[in-house]
């Protein structure tokens, strides 16, 4: 019984090497992530389910111990202490985008993995990114687009199983080098054959994806620049020296500590929800401990490697798979399966020992071995309940997103209801939740001749949709995002709610004071005064917004409509001026800007005369609900952080 259950562990943890890394489905908001998590912990919970049980029934407990234990024990451990102790919201640690979850149970892994036999687990490693490969050839010749029964993501010229061609390319040159050894070494013919045909195709696949990735191509990433991921980094530090700002929570972190000379990039309206690379990203969301974890890693990873150097010509070049993954982790972020990948790398490479615990004088179960079983036995099936709960929650909000594009209002509210009692904890669910609230607000608005009850569906409906938007902030009041959500939906209820236009302004004021850099926030801010006639604040705001972004024509625009307003017709050209030196002159927001500065000149005393949208701030707009629903007091927003 005990050597089946052994087999049936092995086959399992050499099965998650290879379905880990492919794992996608359409049936998930985002079809790569989760699908490749869920596969992961499954088979890690089964090992360590069929482990325990084959400790009640042999009586002793296998663990194997390596040159890695220490560094991959001590990583895990920081992670998890800190997205515990620092990161509000948990869900996004341990859920989605789970970055939590892939390293405890690479982890695990790398710890069950001891036994496997290490040419099996790096044949695995290197027929994933083989499989990588034929997909990216497919995809670019077309081949996957023709196929109708696939989803539309995957008919994408660009599609790779893991979303991101920098990610697919890491990999498939991280394994290049144990198809190389494998070529270089095979004796039999047919094995030889498989090696240099899957090499070449891993080549060529290597190939397109590094063309598509290349300046100007479709493909090329976009990432922070290396100073202003140190920046956040170093700022971060200053806060939180030893657990960073939580794991998982670098989007705050760089919506807060971002230079301003980031406004002067290209992607300065782009939110980065990772660091240039996976150091500095580890620093900011870890800390010091974070830090430290990395350097023991990379020490046992140097000796490692130095003895590999002094061996065969098979364990030397197959050393070259970690030596690439380790830079790719000084040069680009490194997603969560590249830190799965590393952790397999590492069992493929340690030279572990096996230690049997003998727990039992006979074969019979006794209360030492159940001690140490019972507990993983609990443990497995409580992740097991909790986790189907989370999966199902993301399930059915997919459905809501589907209800949402085929404009079914009340199926998209009510499987958001469902949503909600299955997982209350992640402030996307409450975010969508609310807007669909406002959504029906506003097609109910619409009315001419609005009954009562028309009236008090309205009432229950914006109510409804301020909770949301407030369990959104709670769940996470460190996020500017968050504070977004919730102010612009006090700002869209301002024609039909006594109150709204303060808390709007309160919200968006703790928005920005989250993301102090992001001019757009401040526009929204300014339009909120702009249209309550508060001119004197909405010029101070449109101003704070042009010194964050002085090249950002729509701040210039705002601030030029609110000087006009108070009567600075002056002032108000200048900025309109400013604003046709930055947007191109053959495009609409030109004529728009032009036509501006015209009738603005047309006020002045008779010897005065002579890119991105623009937008001016928006006016209070009329409704049809009368008198006004007065907000209870608990639609104030949540105290600030």
């Amino acid at each position: 019984m005990s050597k089946i259950l052994e087999k049936l562990e092995q086959i399992i943890l050499i099965a998650v090497v290879l379905f880990t890394p492919l794992a996608v489905s359409s049936v998930f908001p985002n079809p790569f992530i989760l699908p490749k998590l869920m596969v992961l912990v499954i088979c890690v919970s089964l090992v360590i389910l069929l482990r325990a049980i084959r400790t009640l029934v042999s009586g002793s407990f296998t663990l194997h111990t390596g040159k890695f234990d220490l560094a991959v024990l001590v990583l895990a451990v920081v992670y998890i202490v800190s997205a515990i102790l620092k990161t509000p919201n948990k869900m996004e640690a341990f859920f989605l985008p789970g970055g939590v979850t892939f390293v405890v149970a690479g982890a695990l892994y790398y710890f069950l993995a001891g036994g496997i036999e290490k040419k099996t687990l790096k044949f695995a490693l290197y027929l994933t990114g083989v499989i990588y490969s034929v997909f990216t050839l497919l995809a670019f010749l077309g081949v996957l687009g023709k196929i109708p029964q696939l989803p539309a993501f995957a008919k994408d010229l660009y599609f790779s199983l893991n979303g991101s061609t920098l990610v697919s390319a890491i990999l498939m040159a991280t394994v290049l080098p144990l198809g190389v050894a494998s070529l270089l070494t095979e004796k039999e013919v047919v094995k030889k054959l498989f090696s240099a045909v899957s090499l070449a195709v891993l080549i060529l696949g290597l190939g397109i994806s590094i063309y598509t990735m290349l300046p100007g191509k479709a493909q090329s990433p976009q990432l922070p620049a290396l100073n202003t991921s140190w920046s956040i980094a170093v700022e971060a530090l200053k806060v939180s020296p030893l657990l960073g700002v939580g794991t998982g929570n670098y989007l705050t972190a760089f919506n807060l500590y971002r230079p301003i000379s980031y406004n002067a990039t290209p992607l300065w309206n782009v939110r980065f929800s990772s660091a240039n690379n996976f150091y500095f990203n580890l620093i900011t969301e870890a800390g010091l401990l974070g830090l430290a974890a990395a350097f023991i890693l990379l020490f046992s990873l140097y000796k490692v490697l130095k003895r590999n150097m002094s061996g065969e010509i098979d364990l030397k070049i197959e050393g070259l798979s970690l030596v690439i993954l380790v830079l790719s982790t000084f040069l680009f972020p490194t997603d969560s399966l590249l830190i799965f990948v590393l952790l397999v790398l590492l069992a493929a490479f340690a030279q572990f020992k096996e230690v049997d615990l003998k727990l039992s004088t006979n074969s019979k179960p006794s209360l030492p071995a159940a001690i140490v079983a019972i507990p993983l036995i609990i443990g497995v099936l409580a992740l097991g309940y909790f986790g189907q709960r989370a999966v199902l929650a993301e399930y059915k909000f997919q459905q809501a997103l589907t209800l949402l594009t085929q404009n079914d209002g009340k199926g998209t509210y009510d499987k958001l209801r469902e949503v909600l009692s299955s997982s209350p904890y992640v402030d996307r669910y409450h975010a969508t939740y609310a807007q669909v609230n406002l959504a029906l607000v506003n097609a109910l608005a619409q009315k001419k001749d609005l009954t009562d009850a028309d009236k008090t569906t309205i009432t229950q409906l914006v109510q409804q949709a301020i909770r949301e938007g407030k369990a959104t902030v709670t769940l996470n009041p460190q996020r500017a995002n968050n504070w977004e959500v919730l102010a612009r939906i006090y700002q869209s209820i301002i024609p039909i709610a006594q109150g709204s236009d303060t808390f709007a302004i309160q919200a968006y004021s703790q928005a920005v004071n989250l993301d102090p850099l992001n001019a757009n926030l401040r526009i929204a801010l300014g339009g909120v005064y702009y249209a309550l006639g508060r001119y004197d604040e909405a010029i101070q705001t449109f101003q704070t917004a042009v010194l964050s972004k002085p090249d950002l024509a729509n701040a210039h625009y705002n601030l030029a409509i609110a000087h006009r307003e108070k009567g600075e017709i002056q002032k108000a050209i200048d900025q309109m001026n400013a604003v046709l030196s930055l947007v191109s002159k053959d495009s609409k927001d030109y004529e728009v800007a032009q036509a501006e500065l015209e009738n603005l000149q047309k006020k002045l005393p008779a010897e005065k005369a002579t890119g991105e949208s623009l937008t001016p701030p928006p006016s209070t707009q009329n409704s049809t609900v009368k008198p006004k629903i007065t907000l209870p007091q608990e639609a104030n927003p949540p105290a600030q952080p």
